[in-house]
């Protein structure tokens, strides 16, 4: 099921005046908010029963406007990042800025980073221009949404708009941490998803 124009531009209204979205993503379904709405971020946290404490990704919708919201990224790590992005993966980056606090969670000084590689059917996303905080669309803990009706009934009543991209891959991205990669090159893998380890490497040009 393709999306369209239309519902990229009701997307990002949702978003603009603090609404919880359900929406398609390049592995799993996922919910997104406005990600500097302190109302709108509880909302969804409460929505999908996740602790306060733990922190969330910003998603951008094409890797130009993540480079551009994200000048202070030294050389080598934004040179990970291009090569990594957009795909399958959640970096953890360095955050000095400590921009988007309230995804941070207790460590402002780390940013989760989401660019999604998008399949055909929900290429129009790609001109989506709000980034957004962005977590599972599931309960905390649950299993992962491959396909509309597997996002609990309780988040899809209560989310502010809906939008349904068909069946997607249904594993989560792999979760890579950059932090110590300006320094030393080191780099790790925190948690295996839809990119192979070894891609990953390969990307990266280095072991980990």
């Amino acid at each position: 099921m393709a999306l369209t124009a239309a519902d990229v531009l009701t997307f990002e209204r949702c978003i603009a005046v603090g609404g919880i979205a359900v929406f398609p993503a390049d592995t799993v379904y996922g919910l997104a908010c406005e990600p500097d709405s302190k109302e709108a971020v509880q909302r969804l946290y409460l929505l999908k029963r996740r602790r306060p404490d733990k922190p969330a990704a910003v998603m951008f919708f094409a890797l130009d406007l993540a480079l551009a919201a994200l000048p202070e990224l030294g050389p080598r790590t934004g040179g990970a990042v291009q090569a990594l992005l957009p795909g399958a993966v959640t970096l953890l980056l360095p955050n000095p800025a400590r921009r988007f606090p309230l995804a941070c969670g207790p460590q402002p000084e780390t940013l989760g980073l989401r660019v999604p590689a998008w399949p055909p059917a929900l290429a129009a996303l790609g001109d989506m221009q709000w980034p957004v905080l962005q977590s599972s669309a599931n309960l905390a803990g649950g299993p992962d949404a491959r396909v509309l009706a597997d996002v609990p009934e309780a988040i899809r009543a209560r989310a502010d708009l809906v939008l349904d991209g068909g069946e997607l891959p249904g594993t989560p991205s792999t979760v890579v941490d950059l932090r110590g990669y300006e320094r030393d090159g080191r780099w790790s893998i925190v948690r295996t998803g839809a990119v192979a380890d070894e891609e990953i490497a390969a990307a990266l040009g280095c072991a980990p």
